[in-house]
Formats: C-alpha cells, structure tokens, sequence
C-alpha cells in the first residue's frame, strides 16, 4: 500500500499535470481566437508573439517556423522567437545538411527527439547539423493544409535537454495546425496582393495605352473631315494645335460653307476641357427675345411663357466649351451681358438677381466681317477685341483648290454607302472642272455637287453635270486646243456637239468599254447616246472603201 508520501507526490504530479493541461488549453484556445479575423498587416507579429508564448510556457529556448522552397531545396526561416542569449536559427539552410530529417518533414512526419544522441546512426549527418546549430533537444510538426505540406514548427532546447511528454506532443500537433492555418492564410495573402499589384499594374498599362489610343484616335478624328493638303489649310491646323491646349477665347473666321463648326469641334477635343461638354449655341437661329433665356436661362414666371426654370447654355457648358455660332447675329442689347461673361464669368439668369458664375471656354464663329461692323456701330468694338484673342481664319475653297480633288474623293467614299452606289473612279476632266469653279458655297456646295453626281451615276466612274454657273464646257486636260470658245458667235449647244464630237474620235467611237467617250466625258453611255441623237451626232459607217458614208443607228 503506498504510502502518504507517495500518494502526496502522486496527487502533486496529477495537479501540476491538470494545471498544464489546463494552461496549454487555455493557450492553445487563445492563440487559435487570435489567428481569427486578423488583419494581414499584424499577422507577422502575431505570429512571433505565439512563438514566443509558446516557447515561454514549454520552458524551452527556441521557436521557429518555416517553409521549403520547391526549386532551390533550401529551407527559408520565416518567423522565429528565442530567449535572451540564444541565436535565430539561420536562413536558408540546405536540406541537404538533413538528409534524414528533411524527407520526414517534407512527407508531413513529426520528428521528437529528446536528445540528439537518440537519432539513428542512419542520421549522424543529420546529428552533426543540430549540434552545430546547439539543438540538444528538438520536436518539429509539419504544416499540413490542401495540397501538402507549407513548412514546419519546430522548437528547440538548447541550454539543457528536454524531455517532451507524449500529452506536450498531442498538444504541439494541434497548435501545428493552428499555425498552418496561419500560414495558409499568409501566403493566401500574400499571393492576392501579388495579383493586386499585378491587377494594378496591368490596369496602369492599359489606361497609360488607352491615354495613348485616345490622343491617336482623337489626333485622327479631330481633323477627320477638314481633308486637305494645301499650305493655307496646314497653317490653319497649325493654329488650333497652338491654341487648343490653353483657355483662350477662338474667334473662327470664314465664309458659309468653309468648316467653322469643324475647326471648333476640333479645338474643343484637343483641349483639357475634352471629357467635359462641348455645347452649341447658334446665334442666328433663335429670335432676340429667346436667345439671352438660351444663353444665361430664366426662372419661373420671368416672362410670358415661363412656366419653369430653366438652365441657360453657360451653365451646362460650366468646365467645358461653349460655341457661339453667327456671333454677328447677337442683338447688340446682349453683347454687353456676353462681354461680361467672357471678361469674369459672371452673369444672371433672366428674372433672378443671384450672380452665378461659368467656367465655359467660348469659341464664337462668323462669317461676317466683325471689324467693319464694329467700326459701323453695328457689333461692339470691346467685345470683337474680347473675342478675337486668337482669330482663326479658314479659307475659302477658292485658295485651296489643290484639295478639291482630295475633298471629291473623300466626299464619294463618305456618300456612296449611304446612296447605295458603286462609284470607286472620279474621272480627270470632271476633276479638272471642279478645280476651274470657283465654289461660291465652298466645302458644303462641293459635297452637295459631289452627292447629287452620285445620285445620277450608275457605274463606278462618277458622272459630274455642269455645275451651275459654268460657262460650257472645257477641254479636257491634255487634249489639243480647240477654236476659241469665248469670243466667237457660237452656240451652246454648238460648242458640246463639237465638244462630243472630238471625244468619239479621239475613242474610235467607243461608248462602252474601256477608255470609252462616255467615260471621259464622264456621263452614262445612255446619257451619252441620248444627247448624240438630240444633237444629230452619228458614227460613220465602216467601210473598206473609205468613202465616209454614215449611218443612222447609234452605236
């Protein structure tokens, strides 16, 4: 029977056992409480402070936590925690240097020894490493999650042995798989902020090339439709890339007809102001009693008819561009209020005294010669010198006629589609006499004349008419000088039965096929064998004799 003694040491042993117990489950219950809805920027430190209690509570001198690099076969240290006097364990280290343990671990074996001495002599490489790193007593867990094995948890005694329990090893298991729970997570994190800043940075390059494609697409777009290759319209590009990245005030000049609205539209997407709206305002079209309520808006009841308020251009135009088209059709009672928009931005709506301020850049447009009516009396002298800060002249067709030919070519490629033609030719004497007219009505009378050929053309060589106001018909280029035409008594119809004449011989009388006088006088065959037979016109018939006699069906 035992006695007192033993029985006390025994009661003793089993309450030390229970308070262990009871602690290591208090701490274990602690920690995995702690690893639950951490933020990744603590995870680090919290983790070493586990180590640290953990090392603390087992009364040994070392923990630490690592991972196996899968190329280099090395093993990377990545948190670890010892007592005051005791080194870290140093990182990397070759798995090499542990060829028995390393396998072990790696294939999710726990590896217990109380001294080193205990390894097998298979493992007296492996001895040899702990004792050179002061490892007297070691117990290491692998980091088992999906996929295999993260790392290991090992701890480590140093300045005497340790023995570990069989309760201490069930335990350490446990908190393994806290840690690799941990760990896990870690690298979880760890790739996500990798994609994040890949995300990232794929997103920069892609707006960096967006940044790129839209300045390319608007470079291209802006001046989609002003074609042309003259020196006068280059010098007018020229000046909208010099004034279009600065807030000045555009004042576009030129006769109906010229692209005033293209150039405005194209100084606005050049501008900082390009995301914001780009408004119109056509100064012509709106009676004088209506265009200050569209320029500055009004509120209820300010005038008969007002039944809401309402938001006036300068409003809407506020961070972008505000175009006034026919600015010398404003009624002069409104010119004042303009001016003092452009001078401070300032103005109120109809039926309001509360000052509202814009910040709408203004490009104004006419065809109309602002300086004499401002000498006139008829346009204020401060608001012309206001708006014509940096005057943009366009050019009538008339000085540019080395674009002719381009605009023709441009205008059947936008218009053929929509006509439903196939027309892919313009033909050398109809280029020839849209350059000799003088284009009263400019680039739009040019696409007009250019849409209605195409109306009337069947094939695919476009059939220009006599444009109005031309005088007869001209020669075709490289064709040899006819009788005068303007100062002798003929007649009209005269001069295009010769006319006609002297292209069927030049085409053996072909008016189908290639190089055919149809062709070159640029109408239908049937058009052309209509107006031969109004005209009187017939083949000579063909004969081996030569005698010249003609014949009365057309060709």
């Amino acid at each position: 029977m035992p006695s007192a003694a033993n029985r006390k040491r025994d009661a003793d042993t089993a309450a030390e056992g229970l308070v262990n117990a009871t602690g290591f489950e208090d701490l274990l219950a602690d920690l995995t409480a702690s690893f639950v809805n951490v933020e990744p920027e603590v995870l680090d430190d919290l983790i070493v402070d586990a180590l640290r209690r953990i090392v603390q509570f087992l009364g040994v001198d070392r923990s630490t936590l690592g991972r196996y690099e899968q190329n280099s076969g090395q093993l990377t240290t990545t948190h670890s925690w010892a007592v005051a006097g005791i080194e870290p364990v140093p990182s990397p280290i070759a798995e090499s240097r542990f060829p028995y343990l390393a396998p072990r671990m790696r294939s999710g074996s726990a590896v217990v020894v109380n001294r080193i001495t205990d390894l097998p002599p298979e493992a007296a490489a492996d001895a040899e490493a702990l004792s050179k790193l002061g490892i007297r007593s070691m117990a290491t867990f692998p980091l088992s999650a999906t996929g295999g094995s993260l790392g290991w948890l090992s701890f480590g005694a140093i300045r005497q042995a340790h023995v570990w329990t069989e309760p201490e090893v069930r335990r350490l298991r446990l908190l393994a798989g806290v840690f690799a729970n941990a760990m896990l997570r870690r690298r979880k994190e760890v790739e996500l902020k990798a994609a994040l800043a890949e995300n990232l940075a794929l997103r920069e390059r892609v707006e960096a090339e967006n940044a790129v494609w839209r300045e390319e697409v608007l470079h291209c777009r802006e001046f989609d439709e002003l074609v042309g290759e003259s020196p006068a319209l280059k010098r007018v590009l020229l000046q909208v890339e010099q004034v279009a990245p600065t807030d000045s005030t555009v004042l576009v000049l030129g006769e109906t007809g010229t692209g005033k609205d293209l150039i405005a539209t194209a100084v606005h997407k050049r501008s900082r102001r390009a995301e914001r709206p780009l408004i119109r305002v056509n100064c012509a079209a709106l009676p004088a009693t209506l265009i200050e309520s569209e320029l500055f808006g009004h509120e209820k009841g300010a005038f008969t008819g007002a039944i809401a308020r309402k938001v006036g251009r300068f409003e809407v135009a506020d961070g972008g561009t505000l175009v006034l088209d026919e600015i010398g059709e404003l009624p002069l009672e409104l010119q004042a209020k303009l001016l003092r928009v452009l001078q401070s931005g300032e103005f109120e709506r109809l039926g309001s005294t509360t000052t509202r301020h814009s910040d709408a850049r203004v490009i104004a447009s006419t065809n109309r010669d602002l300086e004499s009516m401002a000498r006139e009396g008829t346009f204020r002298a401060d608001l012309y010198y206001r708006l014509g800060v940096f005057p943009i002249r366009l050019p009538p067709l008339r000085e540019r006629r080395e674009d002719i030919a381009l605009l023709a070519a441009y205008f059947v490629e936008k218009l053929r589609a929509k006509l439903g033609r196939q027309v892919t030719r313009i033909p050398d004497h109809a280029i020839a006499d849209l350059m000799a007219y003088d284009w009263p009505g400019n680039v739009r009378e040019l696409e007009n004349i250019v849409e209605r050929s195409l109306i009337l053309s069947s094939g695919a060589t476009l059939s220009v008419e006599r444009l109005p106001g031309a005088d007869g018909v001209r020669p075709m280029p490289g064709a040899a000088p006819g009788p005068e035409t303007a100062a002798d008594d003929r007649t009209l119809e005269q001069v295009e039965r010769e006319h006609i004449l002297a292209v069927c011989e030049r085409c053996s009388w072909r008016i189908n096929g290639k190089g055919n006088a149809a062709e070159r006088l640029g109408i239908n065959p049937n058009t052309l064998r209509s107006r031969m037979q109004k005209l009187g016109i017939l083949r000579p018939a063909a004969s081996h004799e030569g005698t010249g006699r003609f014949r009365r069906r057309l060709p």
